[in-house]
C-alpha cells in the first residue's frame, strides 16, 4: 500500500492508540458542516469539550456563593492555582513547588529577569537568538535599557549558520564561552517558533552555568509539545503560554518555572506583590513582604479563576491521555509521515526548514514554498478548510498535534497543497 494513498493514512489512524482523544475536542467546521483540517495548534490549540463544564462550574459557584467561593466551593478559589502545579510540573519536568500559573508569558519573563538579570559594569550581557519572537527580543532590550545599559553593547545575538534557517548548538555554546565573563543571562526558546527547531536545552544550560551566568527559557512552543526536564537540566527559570499546545483558550493564564535552588531563597530580589506573600500571614495586611518559599513567591495578584478552570480542564485531558510520553511517540510518527508526504508528493517545490532529525523538532514543520506566490497559496488553502499559519516571506508553519490531529488530516492537507500549487 502506497504511503501517498488515503487508505494508508486511514490504516495508520485505525492503529493509533490515541485516536479516541480527537473526539474530546471541538473541531471547527466549514460552512458545509465538514471539519476543517486544523494544523495551527502551534498558534491556538483547540478547545477540549470538557472545558465548558469546568468553566461553568466556577460561574455557578460565583452565582451561588459570591465571595464565599474563595473558601467554600468544591475547588475553593483561594488555593485554586495550587491544583494546577503538579499536573503542569509533570508536563515540563519540574517539581510541583517550582511551577506556578500566573500572568502572561511576557509579564513572567519580565518578572524573572527582575530577579535573575542583575547587571554589573563587568557582567551585563543578555544572549538571545537573532530571530527570537519579537516580544522576547523586546523584553531583553528593555531590561537592558531599564538598568542603564546600551543594547548595542549588552545584547549578544546568536545567528543561524550561513544559508541555514536553524541555530547551531555548537555555535551557541561557543558564543557563551566567548562572552563568559561579561554574560549575565542566556534567554532562548525551547522550540524556535519560526522553524520548529528544538534546541539542546540541557547542553546550553551546562555551558551557561560554567561561565557563571543564568539561563532562562521561553517554552511557548515547547510546553505540551516535547518532553522537558527543567529541574534535572538545572534551568534557572522558564515561562510559557498555555493557549497553544496546552489548549487553555485565547490569552489564557501563563506558566512559570523557578528552580528549587532559587525558589526557596527568600533573599532574592524581585518585583513583589501581595499574592506572593507568606500564606499564613497574608491577611494580617502588614507592609512587610515575606515571600512564599516556592515559585508562588513571584505571584503578584490573585489569579483569574475562569481562565484557570480552562487550564485545569486541559491538564485533565493530558493526564488521562498518559502525559507527554505517549503524545510524543505519536507526534514523532505523525510528523515523520507529514515530512514523507511533502517530499514524495511535492519534491523540490517545497523546502522544509525544520530539522529533519526527529529529536531536533516538535510536531511543527515549517516549509518554504518554491516558485510561487505563497500568500495566494495560503489563502486558497484556507478557503478549502486547511488551517495553517503563514509567515513572511514564503513560509507555511503546520503543526499536526497528536491529541486531536489524525494521519488523514495530514494526508488531506498535503493533497490540497499539491492541487493548489
Amino acid at each position: 500500500m502506497k504511503a501517498t494513498s488515503l487508505q494508508y493514512a486511514r490504516e495508520l489512524d485505525a492503529n493509533d492508540p490515541l485516536r479516541k482523544w480527537r473526539d474530546e475536542f471541538w473541531i471547527p467546521e466549514r460552512e458545509d458542516g465538514t471539519p476543517e483540517v486544523y494544523l495551527v495548534g502551534n498558534s491556538l490549540g483547540l478547545q477540549p469539550k470538557r472545558t465548558a463544564g469546568f468553566v461553568q462550574a466556577e460561574l455557578e459557584n460565583w452565582q451561588r456563593l459570591g465571595v464565599r467561593g474563595h473558601f467554600e466551593s468544591e475547588q475553593p478559589w483561594m488555593p485554586y492555582h495550587e491544583c494546577l502545579a503538579k499536573p503542569m510540573a509533570d508536563l515540563v519536568g519540574a517539581e510541583p513547588d517550582e511551577v506556578v500559573m500566573m500572568n502572561g508569558l511576557t509579564v513572567n519573563l519580565h518578572l524573572m529577569l527582575a530577579t535573575f538579570y542583575r547587571p554589573t559594569k563587568t557582567r551585563h550581557k543578555i544572549l538571545i537568538e537573532e530571530h527570537a519572537f519579537p516580544s522576547d527580543y523586546q523584553v531583553a532590550q528593555s531590561q537592558i535599557q531599564h538598568h542603564g545599559f546600551d543594547p548595542a553593547e549588552s545584547l549578544v545575538v546568536a545567528k543561524p549558520a550561513s544559508e541555514q534557517a536553524t541555530l547551531c548548538n555548537d555555535a551557541i555554546v561557543d558564543l557563551i564561552r566567548q562572552h563568559g565573563d561579561t554574560l549575565a543571562v542566556v534567554l532562548l526558546p525551547g522550540v524556535q517558533y519560526y522553524t520548529g527547531q528544538v534546541i539542546d536545552m540541557a547542553r546550553i544550560a551546562e555551558a551557561t552555568h560554567s561561565v557563571g551566568a543564568r539561563i532562562g527559557l521561553d517554552l511557548a512552543h515547547a510546553a505540551g509539545n516535547v518532553p522537558l526536564s527543567l529541574h534535572d537540566w538545572n534551568i534557572d527559570f522558564a515561562a510559557w503560554c498555555s493557549y497553544k499546545y496546552l489548549n487553555s483558550g485565547p490569552g489564557s493564564v501563563a506558566g512559570c518555572f523557578v528552580h528549587r535552588n532559587h525558589a526557596s531563597d527568600g533573599e532574592l530580589p524581585r518585583l513583589a506583590g501581595w499574592w506572593g506573600h507568606d500564606k499564613k500571614t497574608r491577611f494580617e495586611m502588614k507592609n512587610h513582604f515575606q515571600p512564599i518559599p516556592t515559585a508562588e513567591g513571584w505571584q503578584l495578584s490573585n489569579p483569574p479563576i475562569l481562565s484557570m478552570a480552562a487550564v485545569r480542564a486541559s491538564l485533565n485531558v493530558f493526564a488521562e491521555a498518559g502525559g507527554i510520553e505517549p503524545l510524543r511517540e505519536k507526534s514523532l510518527r505523525l510528523t515523520a509521515y507529514f515530512q514523507q508526504l511533502l517530499e514524495e508528493t511535492l519534491g523540490d517545490r517545497v523546502n522544509i526548514i525544520t530539522p529533519h532529525e526527529p529529536s531536533e523538532r516538535g510536531c511543527q514543520l515549517s516549509f518554504e514554498l518554491i516558485g510561487v506566490q505563497g500568500r495566494a497559496i495560503q489563502d486558497e488553502l484556507e478557503s478549502r478548510g486547511m488551517m495553517t499559519d503563514w509567515r513572511e516571506p514564503n513560509v507555511i508553519r503546520a503543526a499536526p498535534v497528536p491529541l486531536y490531529n489524525s494521519f488523514e488530516d495530514v494526508f488531506r492537507f498535503v493533497e490540497a497543497l499539491a492541487e493548489v500549487m
